[in-house]
């Protein structure tokens, strides 16, 4: 008798599909620079003793503003001015002008960064350290694309077991965390998009790799 085997269905369901969408929205790199800061403002708060609640949250603005919007609203004009198929840069041709443009942002965080007395200096290894991530990204693009959001993930992750070693914090619970996010995140690209196993590691390992460079620079 004849034996029959079903090919085994290997595509994530539709909910595991829309949960790993969500977290890579939710974790998506431009937004980690606003996440790092705030995480500071609550765990350090001694830091900020310089400036009102006020300025505290126009510095928090500002963070996002630099980091986040403006990156985000480049591509979205390099999109509409056809010089992108996609806001979702699926193509390493397509990140090349983002990966500029970021990189420009990130560098005037860093230089803004060593003349504030009012802010933790950890802010100047971390704004560093994203500043070479993206570096590193734009020379990696040019032989695959590297994962934008596991280098992100990775450089939060280092950047708070570092901020536990310069302050001499027990930090268990937010480093634990912070791994966990940092999972999560990369599941999710191994889901739902079409980067590779190396391109995933990769950009962990750049992200860890450039904190870890900058705070041995910088501190």
């Amino acid at each position: 008798m004849e034996q029959t085997t079903e090919p085994v269905n290997t595509k994530p369901s539709f909910i595991v599909t829309m949960l790993a969408k969500i977290v890579s929205y939710v974790f998506h790199p431009l937004f980690i620079p606003t996440y790092v800061f705030i995480f500071l403002v609550y765990q350090v708060p001694y830091e900020f003793a310089g400036i009102t609640d006020y300025q505290l949250k126009l510095r928090m603005f500002s963070i996002f503003w630099l980091t986040a919007f403006f990156p985000a609203f480049a591509v979205f004009l390099l999109w509409r001015l056809k010089f992108s198929e996609s806001i979702f840069l699926r193509t390493q041709k397509e990140r090349i002008a983002p990966y500029i443009i970021t990189m420009f942002f990130y560098w005037w965080m860093y230089y803004l960064s060593r003349n504030f007395t009012d802010q933790p200096a950890v802010l100047k290894f971390f704004y560093m350290g994203i500043f070479v991530a993206t570096v590193f990204g734009l020379i990696l693009n040019n032989y695959f694309k590297i994962s934008l959001h596991a280098m992100g993930v990775g450089g939060a992750l280092a950047a708070i077991i570092l901020f536990a070693m310069y302050y001499q914090m027990p930090l268990g619970v937010s480093m634990s965390v912070a791994a966990l996010i940092a999972g999560a995140v990369c599941t999710s690209r191994f889901l739902v998009s079409d980067h590779t196993n190396t391109e995933i590691y990769t950009g962990l390992f750049v992200g860890i790799g450039c904190q870890l460079l900058a705070y041995w620079f910088v501190m």
